[in-house]
């Protein structure tokens, strides 16, 4: 019996799929990286926004177009919770619905097809080993933002236990695992539907204590507000924690912010970040934006601007807001023509394409650890411009520094010797816009990522 996934939308959306896989594997069944191996076809879904209903829709009308009369399509995830309907309407194909707080019930469902299936012998390839995971603390959502829809789709915030959220680092340190990233829909919120505060830099130390192979920690979906002083100081002071952080602060101009239902002193926002960066000079810090959000207005717009252009942050997303049916946002006055959204974000990634090359340019001549994902052979990204018509390749390696996030972020390109997994220092040599260059320095090479920076 053997099973095919295919994972949409956010990191959380990735460790659920992983959990799928591990369950599945413990029930005897085996994971194929191609569709038409498999009995049960699962696609996770996202349903965040229309565009991401679109993606997960044509994912499943792809499958379903090459489906066999022994295959089950299984549509599972946000989609699925909040839209079934609609797949059920657009894919009439899928052979079962699971949405977000049921996904326990695929088990049972493959377990079904295996009784009617034969087992087949195939040629099925070794996963590969990775050196990042994600550990999603929590799930669900408590907050009122006015444009969301995911409490909605995953229901009120809870807080895993700390033992098993102990037990799934271990596990991961134990296969390898040179990376974790801290997700949830608000990482800082854990604990808090309990009526505790403050909780996660405990829970920090406590992942940290049961996993000391694991060279970093990143910490992902922050709430401004729920950034203490306590969570400041232990990650200046903790060695193995990135001097990270994601802040999805959504807009820049109080008015636009109280629409969104989102806290609106912007100058607390700017005092945060001055202390981040006053404790840990070397921090990267991340932000999300929404453009186009109903009402905005264009001086409400270039108040954004400016805010990006004073504060600088390293990473920043922009989105076109997108009308959810369901949320207050819907129904408010002063929609945006999507022209106009969709030329907001142009302005606005244009602004942060120059300062993320002005935040790359200030690297240059320092030396980074750079876990190592992998190579190729490519066109040198420092000799390219100069040397195009010559089309020569080299081996470079491809990796991430402290400062990059996986899947969303830069990488790291540097000449020089290594492997997948290695935590390795490269001197940065060249700035671009998303990316770095560099050489690996040959001495001291550590394989042991003990070095969060």
């Amino acid at each position: 019996m053997r099973f095919y996934i295919s994972t949409l939308g956010c990191p959380k959306n990735v460790v659920d799929s992983e959990s799928i896989h591990r369950e599945l594997e413990s029930r005897g069944l085996t994971p194929v990286f191609r569709p038409e191996q498999a009995d049960v076809l699962i696609v996770n879904t996202c349903g965040f926004i229309a565009a991401a209903r679109g993606e997960s829709l044509q994912a499943l009308r792809d499958l379903a177009r090459r489906k066999r009369a022994d295959q089950r399509l299984i549509a599972a995830g946000c989609m699925a919770e909040l839209y079934g309907e609609e797949i059920r309407q657009k894919v009439p194909e899928i052979d079962a619905l699971v949405g977000t707080r049921h996904l326990d019930e695929i088990v049972a469902i493959a377990g079904h097809s295996a009784q009617r299936t034969s087992m087949c012998q195939a040629s099925v390839p070794q996963t590969i080993r990775r050196h990042t995971a994600y550990l999603k603390i929590a799930d669900g959502c408590s907050a009122s933002c006015a444009f969301c829809v995911i409490p909605q789709i995953k229901g009120p915030y809870y807080s895993r236990p700390v033992e098993q959220l102990r037990q799934e680092a271990s596990a991961l340190a134990s296969q390898g695992v040179k990376e974790i990233v801290i997700v949830a829909q608000d990482i800082t919120f854990y604990g808090c539907e309990g009526g505790e505060r403050d909780v996660l830099p405990d829970l920090l130390v406590e992942l940290a204590d049961a996993a000391p192979e694991v060279a970093w920690w990143r910490l992902m979906y922050a709430y401004p507000g729920r950034v203490s002083k306590r969570l400041i100081h232990l990650m200046a002071e903790h060695p193995r924690i990135c001097h990270y952080l994601d802040l999805p602060l959504q807009h820049a101009h109080p008015d636009v912010l109280r629409r969104m239902r989102r806290p609106s002193n912007v100058q607390a926002t700017r005092d945060l970040i001055a202390e981040l960066r006053r404790v840990m000079p070397d921090i990267a810090l991340r932000t999300t934006f929404i453009v186009g959000y109903p009402g905005e207005t264009e001086e409400e717009f270039q108040t954004l601007l400016d805010f990006m252009r004073e504060i600088e942050f390293d990473r920043a997303g922009v989105f076109a807001y997108s009308r959810e049916e369901g949320t207050p946002a819907a129904a408010l006055e002063g929609q945006v023509p999507t022209k106009v959204k969709k030329e907001r974000v142009e302005r606005a990634m244009l602004a942060q394409r120059e300062i993320s090359l002005r935040r790359h340019q200030s690297l240059v001549g320092k030396v980074l650890s750079a876990l190592i994902e992998g190579e190729g052979h490519t066109l040198s990204p420092i000799d390219h411009r100069r040397h195009r018509s010559k089309q020569s390749s080299e081996r470079l390696l491809v990796g991430r520094s402290y400062r990059d996030a996986p899947e969303i972020d830069g990488l790291v390109l540097c000449r020089g010797d290594g492997r997948p997994g290695d935590l390795i220092p490269v001197k940065i040599t060249e700035a671009l816009p998303y990316d770095l260059a560099g050489e690996v320095v040959k001495e001291n090479v550590s394989r042991t990522g003990a070095k969060a920076r």
